[in-house]
């Protein structure tokens, strides 16, 4: 049996610039995910255990049984009682969602991509859908409501953090010509608290160790310690994406968390929480072909490896919030380009997931 832990990112005063295919440097998404996660996590456990530790740590991740599985990172936001963790609405309805797409709250309903940790085991795990969730959502389509949803932080996703512009100049090293734009950052909510700055809002993400090695772990937290010195994301130089990493046990954050990771009964679906890739066509023929119930979105992925500045492959992935009947397992792809020689590149496809009921 393995062991699940939380890991919070306290960013403090530090902006992020977190980059995606499709956008330019104007603008910068609020989260990472798995892939990009993992990746930059692991060159950190290269820098701290040279080559031969990180080559013996890929091939454990290799094996089918690999020793840690991590989600994407999420928004957590310190409310006045409690801390509120969000997680991505399944893309299947919740059990006793009333049929048809013209109800009077269905686009409130589609617009709520993150959903706070108990209105999503209620929705997903538990009773499920409620008249009394019908109507509150149906008072917020027409300007303001009351209610559990309001009072458990559904509406206030991205009160955690404000988006702003940096104007830059890049400067042509042989000609001297300028150019001028602007760079997206994302800051999340902080505060002074004497000499210090407590963090209100921020990521997390869940790790799930299959195997309880000491060791590793012990050799895995150092490397995010150093990742949260160097930063993550872009715009590092500029000081951009300093962490702090805090573990908990889910039992020392919530109740609410040992049940959510908790199996359900046999009939129970399984929700994405990271990104999830498999070039294993039966596995995806019984995944997807084969069960029209499965419900999921595709992201691509690519980028650059700094290394000799050239482009990762190109490759789709199962995006978060992805509902499938069995759970994904996943793997590492490997996305070498082929004018590299020095040493294989891989993306993770490893997925992780939360068991949910929905509607069939």
């Amino acid at each position: 049996m393995g062991k699940w832990q939380l890991v919070k990112l306290n960013f403090g005063r530090s902006s992020v610039h977190f980059g995606e295919l499709g956008i330019g440097m104007e603008e910068s998404k609020e989260r990472v995910r798995s892939d990009t996660l993992f990746s930059a996590w692991v060159s950190n456990y290269a820098q701290l255990f040279q080559k031969n530790a990180v080559e013996e740590l890929l091939e454990k991740f290799l094996q089918p049984i690999p020793p840690m599985r991590i989600s994407s990172t999420f928004i957590y936001r310190e409310s006045k009682n409690n801390t509120v963790f969000y997680l991505p609405r399944p893309l299947k309805f919740p059990i006793n969602y009333p049929h048809g797409d013209d109800l009077a709250f269905f686009k409130t309903y589609k617009s709520l991509n993150y959903l706070p940790l108990d209105i999503w085991q209620c929705w997903y795990q538990k009773e499920g859908f409620t008249q009394e969730d019908a109507e509150e959502l149906t008072d917020k389509t027409k300007g303001s409501t009351t209610g559990k949803l309001k009072d458990a932080g559904t509406f206030d996703y991205k009160e955690a953090f404000k988006n702003h512009k940096l104007p830059k100049v890049a400067i042509d090293r042989i000609t001297r010509a300028t150019n001028f734009y602007h760079t997206g950052y994302v800051q999340f909510d902080w505060e002074a608290n004497g000499n210090d700055i407590k963090s209100l809002s921020g990521l997390y993400f869940l790790v799930y160790f299959e195997d309880e090695n000491q060791e590793l772990i012990n050799g895995l937290k150092a490397a995010l310690d150093l990742l949260g010195e160097q930063g993550i994301g872009g715009e590092r130089s500029s000081g951009a994406g300093l962490f702090q990493a805090e573990w908990l046990d889910l039992k020392d954050v919530s109740p609410t968390w040992e049940e959510v990771v908790k199996p359900l009964d046999k009939s129970a679906y399984q929700c994405l929480i990271s990104l999830f890739w498999d070039d294993d066509k039966s596995i995806l023929k019984q995944l997807i072909i084969d069960n029209s119930h499965s419900s999921y979105e595709i992201q691509e992925r690519g980028g650059w490896f700094s290394d000799g500045n050239i482009r990762r492959k190109m490759i789709r992935m199962f995006a978060e919030g992805s509902v499938f009947p069995t759970e994904p397992q996943g793997k590492l792809a490997n996305v070498t380009p082929k004018e590299f020689k020095a040493h294989k590149i891989y993306r993770s496809g490893i997925g992780l997931s939360l068991p949910i009921k929905v509607q069939v």
